[in-house]
């Protein structure tokens, strides 16, 4: 807020100079600097100091943020982004007006210049860099022969414009922050100033939690006075038996005897000849991509690949069985399987380091270099004899000497094989043992190569049966639940978690749901209970079915939680400890007052511990963690002196300053007061908008519409 004040106080001086600025207008001349999206018409979204955001319009932003963002978010997350996009760019938008910020055509063309946008190709000129002209005839040229692109790019040009002002408006900002000399001295000094104290600390566990009884009253007192730490947001407690479709024993026995029968052949009658024809079965078959097209939940993967890629439960059985051998059925994430390993490729995978010296006129070569072929094998022979030393560093020669683009990575190439490198290099990897380390010359230089691993690869065929219920298993699952729900509506209230342990169903509770919450612990993705919880019209006790992806959900609402203080009960997990407390502490000091150092620690069984070297920026004791009044009060004190008993995080202390060392003197503090002030310029964009949304009357409406 300090920030804000220097920028009120520079009013006149923003006025001048915002006075001086022409009209803006933008590259497309379709918006107005005043209203990017027309009349906010309908309903209301939500309220920000009593501006509305249109329903209508926030209903286009979550439609253009859908085809940004693509499935990766639910239809809930989209409207949470939105939302908070909105209230952002609302709260902003009221300041922008307020002081009359405006950007110009010149503005936007340096904005996009700045940005990715500036990359786009169809921006660039034949030399391939971002040109303003080319980038004016291109908007223009959309607009007149594109006009999806172009009402894209409305959208872009318009997100420009709002970044720019509030580019300007942050900026407005930071040109009011500052730091003073005597704020860096005392930020040198907080940092450099050093205290050496023996203390003793009494732990408020050595009092038990069951001594000290704190009422209900008490807890509801405390909240009142700590009322910003106990702030009730709107929430809802529920619970829910699920009636999940799942397969039964049964119905996995069946999968298992279904996908055991295809292992072997088998015989159909043909009857068009009257005959009987063989079909051949999983280990027989010799046309195995055919076999699991018609026969398997998954396609035959042809790839070779080696053990670490082949992820699953039994993977080391897998690799150790004979070309044509099957393993299985066994079941893995929800399939039962049987997999057959078809062919195995020994060390056909290689791992490889490389020191690559090349020279002027090798291929690919840097037009820096300008060593000949002579230097570059010279140099190569030097390094390979370097790489075979006993205490060499592969990695560190090759970081700090190889030509190539691997040489960040210590030269490291990763896996690859036969085939893929140059072959010289290739035939080196592959006939050489692993931890080999020699020297070959390809088109592109010359190499030292170090073998650093060998794999074999395998190609395995993997038949495969999902789990799934059988419909006598989901026919049974829907009567289930219809009885439950049934028997739930029909008894009291309270019974629910009694009729549901009767029939041995298990009973979840979510407490403290949000309004716009969407996904519930065992359940996924599930908006319709979280909106039926949040209706009026549901009170306490309340029971209602909904359907879930894989089964069907009874849920009950258990209690309902209105914006406020906190009641005694909800708060008591919070504020019961710090009562608590405050009484042991209380207690501890009342019992030891006007005892010595070495008192206070004997009559308590503790030891007088040490601890050098405090800073006020790093106020951390040895064993019992950060305890900045602790520390703060030994600074406050002369050498020599013992304080008084002082109520620390962790218990209760006494302190005696046996060393104070002042900082080192420095004739200038501005570099600490520039630090300072780059410090808290960079905290701006974030902590100016905290604190403008801190301070805003906001009402939200979400849950109304969505």
């Amino acid at each position: 807020m300090a920030v804000l004040e220097n920028i009120r106080k520079r009013t006149t001086v923003l006025i001048l100079i915002i006075g001086l600025a022409l009209f803006a207008f933008v590259i497309s001349g379709v918006f107005t600097s005043n209203d990017f999206g027309g009349a906010k018409v309908g309903s209301a979204v939500a309220e920000v100091n009593g501006e509305s955001i249109s329903i209508d319009e926030f209903r286009r932003e979550v439609e253009n943020a859908s085809r940004r963002y693509g499935p990766s978010l639910s239809s809930t997350q989209l409207v949470n982004t939105v939302y908070d996009q909105q209230i952002r760019k609302t709260i902003l938008d009221q300041q922008i007006e307020d002081l009359g910020i405006e950007v110009e055509a010149d503005q936007i063309v340096e904005f996009v210049k700045t940005t990715g946008y500036a990359q786009i190709p169809d921006f660039l000129d034949e030399n391939g860099v971002f040109n303003e002209e080319v980038f004016k005839a291109t908007i223009a040229s959309w607009r007149e022969t594109d006009p999806l692109r172009y009402d894209d790019w409305l959208l872009i040009e318009k997100s420009i414009i709002q970044s720019a002002k509030e580019q300007i408006y942050f900026n407005l900002v930071k040109a009011g922050v500052a730091a003073t000399l005597i704020e860096g001295e005392h930020d040198y000094k907080m940092t450099n100033d050093k205290v050496d104290i023996q203390y003793v600390r009494v732990p408020f566990t050595s009092i038990a939690d069951s001594t000290i009884q704190v009422t209900k009253e008490e807890i509801e007192a405390y909240v009142k006075e700590h009322p910003e730490d106990y702030k009730q947001e709107k929430a809802r407690d529920i619970r829910f038996v699920y009636f999940e479709e799942a397969a039964s024993a049964a119905d996995e026995k069946a999968v298992q005897d279904e996908i055991t029968k295809l292992l072997g052949d088998s015989v159909e009658y043909v009857e068009e000849s009257n005959t009987t024809d063989t079909i051949p079965g999983f280990r027989t078959t010799q046309d195995m991509a055919a076999f699991l097209d018609r026969n398997s939940d998954t396609k035959y993967d042809t790839i070779f690949k080696p053990k670490r890629d082949l992820q699953g439960v039994a993977t080391d059985t897998l690799i150790a069985l004979g070309v044509g051998e099957i393993y299985g059925p066994y079941k893995e994430e929800g399939f039962f399987k049987v997999s057959k390993l078809m062919e195995k490729k020994d060390e056909a995978s290689v791992k490889a380091s490389h020191i690559l010296i090349t020279y002027a006129g090798a291929e690919r070569a840097n037009p820096d270099i300008t060593r000949t072929k002579e230097e570059a094998e010279a140099r190569a022979e030097e390094l390979l004899a370097d790489a075979k030393k006993e205490d060499a560093q592969f990695t560190a020669l090759a970081r700090d000497n190889s030509d190539g683009p691997s040489a960040p990575r210590g030269g490291d190439l990763g896996y690859f094989e036969e085939g893929v490198m140059a072959d010289e290099f290739n035939d080196f990897c592959f006939q050489n043992e692993v931890g080999e380390i020699g020297l070959v010359e390809t088109q592109f230089g010359f190499h030292v190569i170090k073998v650093d691993d060998k794999q074999d690869l395998y190609r395995i065929a993997t038949l495969t049966r999902e789990i799934e219920p059988s419909e006598e298993t989901i026919n049974t699952l829907f009567t289930d639940a219809t009885k439950f729900e049934m028997a739930v509506l029909d008894a009291d209230k309270q019974e629910f978690g009694t009729i549901a342990s009767d029939n041995e169903y298990t009973v979840r509770p979510v407490n403290k749901i949000k309004e716009m919450d969407e996904n519930l612990p065992g359940l996924s993705s599930q908006r319709g209970i979280v909106q039926w919880a949040f209706n009026d019209d549901t009170k306490n006790g309340d029971i209602k079915r909904f359907n879930a992806n894989n089964g069907y959900v009874i849920v009950q609402l258990t209690k309902k939680y209105e914006e406020g203080l906190m009641a005694s009960e909800d708060a008591s997990a919070t504020a019961l400890p710090k009562i608590r407390k405050e009484r042991k502490a209380a207690q501890i000091i009342s019992a030891n007052s006007g005892k010595s150092l070495e008192d206070f620690a004997s009559a308590n069984n503790v030891t007088v511990s040490t601890a050098t070297a405090l800073t006020s920026k790093s106020p951390t004791l040895p064993g019992a963690g950060r305890e900045a009044l602790v520390v703060g009060n030994a600074f406050s004190m002369n050498e020599g002196d013992t304080s008084t008993l002082i109520s620390g995080e962790s218990g209760v202390f006494m302190v005696r300053v046996t060393k104070k060392e002042a900082a080192p003197t420095v004739d200038n503090f501005s570099t600490y007061a520039n630090n300072l002030k780059s410090s808290a310029a960079g905290r701006v964009n974030g902590d100016v908008f905290n604190a403008l949304k801190e301070g805003a009357d906001i009402e939200d409406k979400r849950a109304t519409f969505y």
